[in-house]
């Protein structure tokens, strides 16, 4: 996304656009809402830049909107909390579809269990067993604000918000949380993970197609139309 944005920004300034982005979304990941800032001494209608910033976009981008902000704000650390939800389809055979857009997992899952583990997981940790190896966050420790886990017919939608996340922190915790899910692993054992604080115990890291970063909330300050 930032790199085709900053292509069609660059279109629109008639300069080289540098783009900062609220979230990282890898290879996969989708974003339903992303908040991006750059720098311009370019005058330009808002319109001009949602407009103009689209005719050079692929389909699968396009910006909503447009705000000039003061110069102190920040996409990535004027956030005060960012939203990632995994849509995970849950059956016996696999989606077609969908398959770009969810996880898929075969065997039945115990959404309770997986409920009560992720209680665990609710307020400021040291996510290091979620953590990737190629993370270049300064800290591992992060603040969940909450996690909801719903099914919905057969899917099942793991909502997940916190200040910020560590690379690959959601996928990580919904396939261990899968592990709870069909009975491999009880529900103390995401507890256990915080405790050792190590990625190798936890389990693998999940399909990147279910992920998509939903919101980002920043102070009303900015007034923002989110």
């Amino acid at each position: 996304m930032q790199d085709v944005l900053q292509v069609g920004l660059a279109a629109i300034a008639r300069e080289r656009i540098a783009l900062t982005a609220a979230g990282r979304t890898d290879r996969g990941v989708h974003a339903r809402m992303q908040v991006a800032h750059f720098d311009t001494d370019v005058q330009r209608p808002e319109t001009a830049w949602v407009r103009g910033a689209n005719a050079f976009l692929p389909e699968s981008v396009a910006v909503i909107w447009a705000r000039a902000v003061d110069g102190d704000f920040h996409a990535r650390f004027s956030a005060l909390s960012r939203t990632y939800r995994y849509r995970l389809v849950n059956r016996a055979v696999r989606a077609a579809l969908e398959a770009r857009h969810a996880g898929w997992y075969h065997a039945p899952l115990d959404v309770e269990a997986m409920r009560t583990a992720a209680r665990a997981l609710i307020g400021e940790h040291d996510f290091s067993a979620f953590r990737a190896a190629e993370c270049q966050a300064k800290t591992p420790v992060r603040t969940v604000h909450s996690i909801t886990i719903d099914r919905r017919d057969d899917e099942i939608h793991f909502v997940i918000r916190a200040n910020a996340f560590l690379h690959h922190m959601v996928r990580n915790i919904v396939g261990s949380l899968i592990y709870v899910g069909n009975g491999r692993q009880s529900p103390q054992w995401i507890a256990q993970l915080l405790e050792l604080r190590d990625r190798r115990k936890a389990a693998p890291t999940f399909a990147p197609e279910g992920l998509y970063l939903e919101r980002v909330e920043y102070d009303a300050r900015w007034a923002l139309p989110l």
